[in-house]
């Protein structure tokens, strides 16, 4: 990309809002150059763009007056940053899955490659004022994730973002914070500490130039650069109305993978990922099912089933001769034969083999169930 067309772009994340998907068809037509040409010169060009309006076009003129791109490019640069265009070799393709909402460019803070970080990434999104249920799930996950080499990307809001970030900074991992402000600004104020420890550790990026500060709707259409940035997302703990579910949504838009961590049915906290489950979405509970959802081929989680009982080895037979010995006193071979529906001399055969094994013991012509020894309640909580 030429000096001149990304110094255009550069000028333009301070004109056009994050997700103007008019203002981004205009750019793909145009170019940068040309576009902010036309916003800047009142030649009549700039009324000739399809779809402009005197009252977007007035307020792009507005916000064309303060737009220095010189100096915001040495602003990010002062703190170890830089501006990424698309057709960069660090620009994530597959960010062009969002068409004319595609950033205009991307700020980013951090040493990484973003193009290879992307690669194999997966966002964990969810609550804000989440419960400790999902702080722990999102801290798990995260870790897990990043042991497994994957990078973790959020927001870097309270709750379930912050905790997926230490999860994965904990295990020594990578994570990734898309910002809805400046990289340059730390926000919320909060996360000072952790925010910093991404720009040392891992990457920070922000469609919004220096300076600029969040709002509501930046938080919303910020996600979907997280949906597209990534593999698949996880949403842990998200009430109906969530920004969680919005980036859960445009993942599934764009074809991405979407999962859901259950919680109680009974909390209002975990209502929206339970019905993003009744829809399109993948249960996870560990990092090990998200990885075998988004991993390549051979990423596949363990087998998951309960413990192996010595009892679960008996064949049929023996299942039944066991079965028919009362719960407590004793049998002999007939009643245990009857009941079991079996010959007395298959029965007596079934008993032997049952007593080597240690599951009867025999009294005279009785037989018996082997007493196990009874755990001591008390003593385990620490009780006489």
């Amino acid at each position: 990309m030429s000096d001149r067309e990304r110094l255009a772009r550069a000028a333009l994340t301070r004109v056009l809002e994050p997700g103007d998907e008019r203002g981004g068809r205009w750019l793909r037509e145009c170019g940068g150059v040309e576009l902010l040409r036309r916003i800047t010169v009142r030649d009549g060009s700039a009324e000739q763009l399809n779809g402009i309006t005197a009252k977007r076009l007035a307020g792009y003129r507005l916000r064309v007056e303060t737009a220095d791109p010189a100096r915001d490019l040495a602003a990010v640069a002062e703190v170890g940053g830089r501006f990424v265009c698309p057709g960069d070799q660090e620009w994530p393709t597959q960010l062009d899955d969002l068409g004319d909402t595609r950033p205009t460019g991307l700020w980013v803070r951090g040493r990484p490659g973003l193009r290879l970080w992307a690669l194999r990434s997966v966002a964990v999104v969810g609550a804000r004022a989440c419960t400790p249920y999902g702080a722990h799930m999102a801290t798990t996950l995260g870790a897990g994730l990043a042991e497994r080499g994957w990078v973790v990307v959020s927001g870097a809001a309270f709750g379930v973002d912050g905790a997926a970030h230490r999860g994965a900074l904990a295990a020594g991992g990578a994570t990734m914070a898309v910002l809805a402000c400046g990289v340059d600004v730390v926000y919320p104020r909060g996360h000072t500490e952790l925010i910093w420890r991404m720009v040392e550790q891992g990457l920070v990026i922000g469609e919004l130039p220096p300076a600029a500060h969040p709002t509501r709707s930046r938080f919303i259409l910020r996600n979907r650069v997280i949906a597209a940035l990534t593999r698949g997302t996880v949403v842990v703990e998200a009430e109906y109305r969530s920004g969680s579910l919005v980036t859960a949504r445009w993942a599934q838009r764009l074809g991405r993978f979407t999962m859901g961590v259950p919680g109680p049915a009974t909390s209002g906290l975990s209502a929206g990922v339970h019905e993003l489950l009744r829809g399109e979405g993948v249960l996870v509970t560990d990092a090990a099912e998200v990885a075998e959802l988004v991993g390549d081929m051979g990423e596949l989680a363990p087998a998951r089933c309960g413990p192996v009982l010595p009892r679960d080895l008996l064949d049929a037979e023996c299942g039944r001769v066991l079965d028919a010995l009362p719960a407590r006193g004793t049998a002999d071979g007939r009643e245990v034969a009857r009941t079991a529906g079996t010959s007395a001399d298959a029965a007596l055969a079934r008993l032997y083999e049952l007593h080597s094994l240690g599951f009867v013991e025999r009294h005279g012509d009785g037989w018996e169930l082997t007493r196990r020894p009874t755990r001591n309640d008390d003593a385990r909580r620490g009780g006489t």
